[in-house]
């Protein structure tokens, strides 16, 4: 498993980390001893980054990884989490002290430790950015201990650009995958010349660029690839990147025509999110041991060449990005 630093922590982290959304909930039902094998083999393969959030199952995640690690014992690997999806309403205004120090206390319980690695904004309202006082209030409890670093996961690329004017925010987790290539542009150029982390999230577009799913592809009634197709739930964006169903899966088509060697389609899309320098980690999930193995060879697959990269773009530029470029 090959390492990045990540950003101004000067940590190292694999390059492939673990998205434990899945393990959580709104992704059909993962039973418990599914989710820890899952976990389990993500550790055994070498990673050595977890993403999670207190709103994953209600805590069910963070919950699922202090059991995990603690039965390993040794070193913790880097583990990040995220708050204020908690909030209901999920409004501007909730982002103030006296919650995020609450949604902090509750996630250091459930994860079962006294500092939190990584504290990341969980997609606040855009003007969020906008309001120095809530970053005040993460400062105030990285300078208390209860966390070494804070961060945003944001949806927007304009909410990125923001978030990194504040000093203190070390890192940004933002959806970039082949169907959502803008972060490649301005963005990335910023992150690497502020030295911020970029975790790069929702990598397979939900399972699309799995190769997998076709027209007649059924998803449980728990699962947002069902209910949030349009945001009727959260950010469209989150559910198969924003991309009509049947756009995507023509796309992937022609995508599955440069997948060479053994590779699979997933651990390829997973290659190419990793060509990009200004990436610090790809935090794939996984619902099960297999998947979790199958999401960390791809930190083994050689580098994709020049052609390739071309044509990617190109099939993004010609059948995705009228959906999605200018939206996010």
């Amino acid at each position: 498993m090959k390492q990045r630093i990540f950003g101004r922590t000067g940590r190292s982290v694999s390059e492939v980390g673990f998205g434990a959304w899945a393990i959580g909930g709104t992704w059909g039902e993962v039973s418990h001893e599914d989710a820890k094998s899952a976990l389990h083999a993500a550790l055994d393969a070498g990673i050595s980054f977890i993403d999670t959030a207190d709103v994953y199952g209600d805590g069910r995640s963070e919950k699922i990884i202090a059991e995990v690690l603690n039965e390993r014992g040794g070193e913790r690997p880097f583990v990040a989490t995220k708050a204020g999806r908690r909030l209901s309403p999920h409004v501007a205004e909730g982002y103030n002290a006296e919650n995020l120090t609450a949604f902090v206390d509750r996630s250091l319980e459930n994860l079962q430790t006294d500092t939190l690695d990584l504290l990341q904004l969980h997609c606040p309202p855009t003007e969020v950015y906008y309001q120095p006082e809530v970053f005040a209030a993460l400062d105030e409890m990285q300078a208390a201990g209860k966390i070494r670093a804070y961060g945003v996961s944001v949806e927007k690329i304009e909410e990125a650009l923001k978030a990194m004017e504040f000093p203190n925010v070390t890192s940004v987790q933002i959806i970039y995958n082949l169907f959502r290539q803008r972060p490649a542009e301005l963005f990335f150029q910023e992150a690497r010349r502020r030295n911020v982390a970029v975790i790069a999230r929702v990598p397979l577009a939900s399972g699309l660029l799995t190769g997998k799913m076709s027209a007649t592809t059924a998803f449980s009634a728990d699962d947002h690839r069902a209910f949030n197709r349009n945001g009727e739930a959260f950010d469209k964006g989150e559910t198969f990147s924003g991309v009509p169903y049947d756009v995507a899966l023509d796309a992937v088509e022609d995508v599955r025509q440069y997948v060479s060697g053994d590779a699979t389609m997933a651990a390829f899309a997973l290659r190419w999110i990793l060509m990009a320098d200004a990436i610090s980690v790809v935090i794939p999930g996984a619902k099960n041991r297999e998947q979790a193995q199958a999401n960390a060879r791809a930190s083994d697959l050689p580098a994709l060449s020049d052609e390739t990269m071309a044509a990617i773009k190109a099939i993004y530029q010609q059948k995705i990005a009228p959906w999605v470029h200018q939206r996010w």
